[in-house]
């Protein structure tokens, strides 16, 4: 798994919130917020973040929320759209892992970040972690698993 320190910046977001346990709802949620990059032909150019705001081992699974986010310009008049919502996540300083875009290596990942995350000298910030895709519809295959720290 590769590891890099980088510094994100502020991050102009439209997201869709899903809220109940983490797996194929995330998924449709992702797809909810690409179709709506599709229909502002954002598709080639859009990085997609996705944001599990709460931890299944101590959230119930049926209070879990998953954000799937578009980073959208910061010209950008954001209408109001049932269901889609604005924000402006903080920038930072974030370890990011580079992790195959399978189910599997993903589950492996979250179990490695944190102690990498801890060996490395650095402690987690308080910002939430964010899989970071990009590339024409955030189809690469590749996530990058940003772990904010300081």
């Amino acid at each position: 798994m590769n590891m890099k320190l980088e510094t994100l910046p502020p991050y102009r977001i439209v997201f869709t919130r899903q809220v109940g346990p983490y797996g194929d709802g995330n998924r449709k949620t992702m797809e909810e917020i690409k179709n709506w990059a599709k229909e502002k032909q954002w598709l080639t150019s859009a990085v997609f973040l996705g944001i599990a705001q709460d931890n299944p081992e101590t959230t119930k699974p049926e209070q879990c929320r998953f954000d799937a986010c578009l980073v959208v310009p910061n010209d950008y008049q954001m209408p109001r759209e049932e269901g889609f919502y604005e924000v402006t996540l903080p920038g930072g300083l974030y370890l990011v892992f580079q992790v195959q875009h399978t189910k599997e290596a993903l589950q492996k990942a979250w179990t490695e970040i944190f102690p990498a995350v801890y060996q490395n000298g650095y402690e987690v910030d308080s910002k939430p972690v964010i899989e970071r895709y990009t590339g024409e519809s955030g189809k690469d295959d590749i996530c990058e698993l940003c772990v904010p720290v300081k």
